[in-house]
């Protein structure tokens, strides 16, 4: 039940100014941690301002999207959606600059495989990445603990996938429409537009999929006024239907503002690859030190625990039996 999830408790905001201060938040943290050396005047032109990091995310999931669209085998519709929740709670409190997000992103989408039970190996997955495979593993593997915990280990994800399917089965079943399943296309295309806004998080999975169905009736000039308020909500849940009303406005408004440029901003670009934090970036020596002493650190632990072991064996082999005492 969405209702008792860690989604609806934890990560459901009440407006995007909301979920804009909270980002600006991130940023302003990012900035007071990483740029005590900076003068202020030139801060704004070192680091990334929140509506820049609002870009790169923007930028990005759309990479995000076309990855799994392109991800071959076919991958479920739910896990797009559960990377699409993921990659947008990490930067509501997390910097750009600190993880960058093509790496978040392929981390997200490989965690949300795993959740929804598209079991892919690790190999498998990297397959469909261009480039340097064996490094996009370890970029993968060496985050995601770090995904997990920013994301205080809530996993599961109420989708609007299923609760579209229940919306086109009840129509066929009570409605009047001729041929529901006309909408499923119209359907599909809106909740593609909307991942890339942030009413994921700010309305239930149930209103973005009713804001989809009747997003897609009004394409094909179909009306389903009276299947909503007199089938769906009925006598007895009148009081809630102005709520739901004005959910559904917003959802689509929301929409229609989904930008879906593709072309990158190279500026962005390399003012990211300047002022992000050396400590998470797989190319700076720093990081590659810091990696390296963490193996130095888990092969003097294996070394401990093997020589402890090799003491108990011997020990053990070495040990005297006692002959039991005989029975008068």
């Amino acid at each position: 039940m969405f209702l008792t999830s860690t989604q609806c408790k934890y990560w459901m905001f009440g407006s995007e100014d909301e979920l804009n201060s909270l980002r600006g938040k991130a940023n302003s943290k990012h900035i007071q941690l990483y740029g005590r050396t900076v003068p202020d005047s030139s801060k704004s032109d070192y680091f990334l301002t929140p509506d820049e990091e609002k870009i790169m995310v923007k930028l990005y999931e759309i990479q995000l999207k076309d990855f799994c669209k392109r991800f071959q085998p076919p991958m479920p519709r739910c896990v797009l959606g559960t990377a699409f929740h993921y990659f947008k709670r990490f930067y509501i409190q997390n910097s750009v600059m600190n993880y960058h997000p093509k790496e978040i992103m392929v981390t997200c989408i490989y965690l949300a495989c795993k959740v929804e039970e598209f079991n892919v190996s690790i190999q498998q997955f990297v397959a469909n990445i261009k480039g340097d495979r064996e490094k996009a593993s370890d970029v993968i593997l060496n985050n995601e603990l770090l995904l997990m915990e920013q994301l205080n280990f809530h996993l599961a994800i109420h989708n609007p996938f299923r609760p579209v399917e229940g919306l086109l089965i009840d129509i066929k079943t009570r409605g009047s429409l001729h041929d529901p399943e006309r909408l499923r296309q119209g359907t599909e295309q809106f909740l593609d537009r909307v991942f890339l806004t942030d009413a994921i998080l700010l309305y239930s999975p149930s209103q973005v999929a009713l804001a989809a169905v009747l997003h897609a009736a009004s394409k094909l000039q179909e009306n389903l006024d009276s299947y909503v308020t007199d089938v769906l909500f009925g006598t007895g849940g009148q009081d809630k239907l102005d709520i739901l009303i004005g959910a559904v406005r917003a959802i689509r408004s929301m929409e229609k503002t989904a930008e879906a440029s593709r072309d990158k901003n190279k500026s962005l670009e390399k003012k990211l690859d300047k002022c992000r934090n050396p400590e998470n970036n797989p190319d700076s020596e720093i990081y590659k030190k810091k990696m390296q002493a963490l193996l130095d650190e888990d092969d003097d632990l294996y070394y401990g625990i093997s020589s402890q072991n090799q003491k108990s064996n011997n020990s053990a082999m070495n040990m005297s039996i006692s002959c039991s005492p005989e029975i008068a």
